[in-house]
């Protein structure tokens, strides 16, 4: 079925013309692989970069044949802005659209050079890690809840396009329906323990890869972030993925991010990595809200003896030397895990214990430093140490 689809789409394309009215976009090579999934078709179109904002009829034209294509429920086409190394950087292409134009979601003016806000969404936080498998998206859903535990109304945004996890650590599955089904444009957050979510897990199975080129990953995320009906919310939490790249980027530059999370677990070789995390953040004026030792230590269940598997403190004596926050730590224990990879992150699943009780301490602490910087007492940023 899919195949049928690609094949239907990519004959569609070809009767749209080149960027110069010369033979046809497919011909051309101008297409990337078209990807085809469950009635969702994202594909994208190189262009010169200095005619990228020209060229943006062309996309539209793109996306509404598309759409046409028996079997395509939605589509989400970018422009591919190449450019020559060392050459100016390219005007930023304009986002992809699911659909029809949004109706009644007009948003103040900006200033100039401000980066516009979602309606309705008081902060935006980013949960951040140096590098994979230190726990970030298993402290992001708890924190979350946290948050929400301690009064909040929440929301989680799963950035992390190559490995999304928030539709298992929320027990979350179907697809996002739109708010109009005669606009499909803007769609209604999923819903977990109360946390409005949304993740490109809901899009794709679970199996499938994203092989994505960068800038079909930065046209999804500003769709879950822009085109999503979140309603009124005090905090968006955003489970970044792993490293310094195209999406930790987008959100840096083009979303006003009240601060980062950075999430690391004690040994020397994830510290390091922490650190690159830190200082991306700091290059892009984004505040530090501060860092969280994840498996800090172990209690043994049998002895009650503890055990520092990766070691101890080193998260805590980062943050000193670097000049950021230092949140706390969270231990490595068989019930966390158990719990998130259920679906029932521990927060939601046992309230009242002491894990619980650690994420809500943590969450304090962010709101807290959030606080302080939106009334002028935001700290000096980190410093970059040299060794």
């Amino acid at each position: 079925m899919s195949e049928t689809i690609k094949k239907a789409v990519l004959e569609r394309l070809s009767t749209i013309k080149g960027p110069d009215l010369e033979g046809d976009i497919v011909s051309l090579g101008l297409i990337s692989d078209v990807f085809v999934s469950d009635g969702r078709v994202a594909f994208s179109i190189t262009v010169p970069a200095e005619r990228a904002r020209e060229l943006e009829p062309l996309r539209q034209a793109a996306e509404k044949v598309v759409r046409e294509v028996p079997g395509v429920e939605t589509a989400m086409v970018a422009l591919t802005a190449e450019r020559a190394a060392g050459s100016a950087p390219a005007p930023s292409a304009p986002k992809a659209s699911m659909g029809a134009p949004a109706k009644g979601r007009a948003t103040a003016p900006e200033k100039p050079g401000q980066k516009p806000g979602v309606p309705g969404v008081k902060h935006i936080i980013a949960v951040a890690s140096g590098k994979g498998g230190v726990g970030k998206s298993t402290t992001t859903a708890n924190l979350a809840l946290a948050m929400q535990a301690n009064g909040l109304k929440v929301g989680v945004l799963d950035a992390d396009i190559y490995g999304p996890s928030v539709p298992r650590l929320f027990k979350v599955s179907g697809r996002p329906e739109p708010v109009d089904p005669a606009n499909s444009r803007i769609l209604k957050p999923l819903e977990g323990y109360g946390v409005k979510v949304m993740s490109i897990g809901f899009m794709v199975e679970e199996d499938t890869p994203m092989i994505w080129r960068g800038p079909m990953v930065i046209s999804a995320l500003t769709q879950m972030l822009r085109e999503v009906a979140w309603g009124e919310l005090d905090v968006l939490v955003v489970d970044m993925p792993p490293g310094t790249g195209d999406a930790q980027l987008t959100m840096a530059q083009q979303v006003p991010l009240a601060g980062a999370v950075i999430v690391s677990t004690p040994q020397d070789l994830a510290l390091i990595d922490a650190r690159k995390g830190l200082n991306m953040f700091k290059r892009v004026d984004v505040p530090v809200l501060g860092i969280v030792e994840n498996m800090s230590y172990f209690i043994c269940p049998d002895c009650g003896g503890r055990h520092d598997i990766f070691g101890h403190g080193g998260a805590r004596a980062e943050a000193e030397k670097l000049g950021a926050p230092f949140l706390g730590e969270v231990p490595l224990d068989i019930r966390i895990r158990e719990t998130s990879d259920a679906g029932t992150p521990i927060v939601a699943s046992e309230p009242d214990g002491v894990h619980a009780k650690v994420y809500r301490e943590i969450a304090a602490k962010v709101m807290d430093e959030v606080r302080q910087n939106e009334e002028g007492g935001q700290r000096a940023a980190p410093k970059i140490v040299f060794e």
